[in-house]
């Protein structure tokens, strides 16, 4: 199975959204790598960058389940670095 490395920028405006979130990073926590949220209060927002290495039809699936989301925006960077596991 070939994976990516990938980075995904999500900005959450809606904070009723966060358990929804959370719960869709969970299932798919085996290909996170790392992750990083910032809580931007003077805004009112969140923006989590999380790092992936994953089949791209599971990045995809997962930027779709996330995008989804009322009130949460979601894009996606793949790099060309790819692995055979």
């Amino acid at each position: 199975m070939e994976t990516r490395v990938a980075v995904m920028s999500i900005i959450v405006e809606d904070a009723e959204m966060v358990e929804k979130l959370n719960g869709i990073l969970h299932e798919y926590s085996e290909y996170i790598i790392g992750r990083m949220g910032i809580p931007y209060r003077a805004r009112g927002i969140n923006i989590i960058s999380i790092a992936l290495d994953a089949p791209q039809d599971t990045i995809s699936s997962m930027a779709g389940k996330i995008g989804n989301l009322r009130g949460v925006s979601v894009k996606t960077a793949l790099s060309g670095v790819t692995s055979h596991e």
